[in-house]
C-alpha cells in the first residue's frame, strides 16, 4: 500500500446481503453481496492518515470515519469479499497520496530574453497594421 501504512484484516468487518439486480431465482435465496465496514478512527492507521481520510471527499466515507464498501459484481461471496478489499485499498491509496511540493524556480536569462524578443516581434507586427495613407505629390 503506502509506506508506513499497514492494514490488518482483523480491522475489516464483513456482512453479507442479497445482491441487487437481475439474477434469476437463485438471487432471492442467497446473500452474496459483501458489505465491508472499516472504522478508520479505531484502526491502526497513523494519525495523519486518519485525518486525511476524514477530510477526503468520498460518499463511501462517513463523517465519523467509517468506510462502507458494497461489492456485488460476482455471484460468489468470496470474490465479492476480495473485490471489496481491493476497492478499499484503492480508496486508501488515493486518499492518503501526498503530492510532492513544488520547488519554486526562477526563469533563466535566456528564457527572459526569448520572451522579450517575442513581445518586440508582436509589437512590430501590430504597428505595421496601421491605416494606409495616400501620398500626394
Amino acid at each position: 500500500m503506502l509506506p508506513g501504512v499497514q492494514l490488518q484484516l482483523s480491522e475489516l468487518e464483513f456482512s453479507y446481503v442479497r445482491a441487487q439486480g437481475a439474477g434469476g431465482q437463485h438471487v432471492n435465496k442467497t446473500s452474496t453481496a459483501a458489505v465491508l465496514r472499516f472504522d478508520s478512527q479505531q484502526s491502526s492507521l497513523p494519525d495523519w492518515a486518519k485525518q486525511r481520510l476524514l477530510c477526503y471527499a468520498d460518499d463511501r466515507i462517513t463523517r465519523e470515519g467509517l468506510v462502507l464498501i458494497k461489492a456485488q459484481s460476482s455471484r460468489s461471496q468470496e470474490q465479492n469479499k476480495q473485490d471489496a478489499i481491493t476497492r478499499l485499498v484503492a480508496l486508501l491509496q488515493k486518499a492518503l497520496f501526498v503530492e510532492k511540493r513544488r520547488k519554486a524556480t526562477r526563469p533563466t536569462l535566456a528564457s527572459k530574453i526569448r520572451r522579450l524578443d517575442g513581445k518586440k516581434a508582436q509589437q512590430q507586427r501590430k504597428q505595421q497594421r496601421g491605416k494606409v495613407r495616400l501620398q500626394e505629390g
